[in-house]
């Protein structure tokens, strides 16, 4: 059995070697645009399946057999809308205002597939934004940090310092939710 990782994230897979899952990493490039009128879980779930369902594509029919896929998706939901990551730094400046001393929801979905069939799941966290000025957002942008971040923040970073409160998963924040993976991937037969 072949546990692949579909996804390019260092975060990611240093949360699976950390869990002791060895794994190869297959990135996988998809369109990550918002549907049309989609809600912040359904954008997440879908995208980690999307994700799944394209690495199992990549792979031939022996490797399918033996093969299990996990693909992870993670964005910031506020106020209703997704949040994901800055275009520029004026995108930047403008979502972390919008998060200043507010709470928003983090929304990560992992999918697990094998040759037989599809789980996903989505892991909701509150995390609770301290207030933030513009001149900090401006200094945190310059750190290049936040470029490739949804909500345009690395709680694990230097985007730490904005976080007062976290309820729920930390790992989720990050990109990978560990209790809910590896119960996923023990449910697929995958044990460290």
């Amino acid at each position: 059995m072949t546990l692949i990782l579909a996804s390019a994230s260092p975060r990611r897979t240093a949360l699976l070697n950390q869990m002791g899952f060895t794994h190869t990493q297959m990135p996988v490039d998809i369109d990550e645009s918002a549907k049309s009128g989609e809600t912040p879980k359904a954008m997440v779930e879908r995208l980690a399946a999307e994700k799944a369902l394209t690495a199992f594509g990549r792979l031939g029919d022996a490797q399918r057999r033996d093969a299990i896929i996990l693909a992870s998706d993670t964005l910031i939901a506020f106020e209703g809308e997704s949040l994901g990551k800055p275009a520029d730094e004026e995108d930047c400046i403008a979502m972390l205002q919008r998060l200043s001393g507010q709470v928003h929801e983090v929304l990560t979905s992992i999918s697990v597939m094998d040759a037989q069939r599809q789980i996903t799941q989505t892991i909701t966290t509150e995390v609770h934004f301290a207030p933030v000025s513009e001149a900090q957002c401006r200094q945190y942008w310059a750190t290049g940090e936040p470029a490739d971040k949804a909500g345009s923040y690395a709680i694990q970073g230097i985007g730490g310092q904005f976080v007062k409160s976290v309820k729920g998963s930390v790992s989720a924040v990050i990109g990978l939710p560990l209790y809910e993976t590896r119960c996923l991937l023990n449910e697929f037969g995958v044990d460290a």
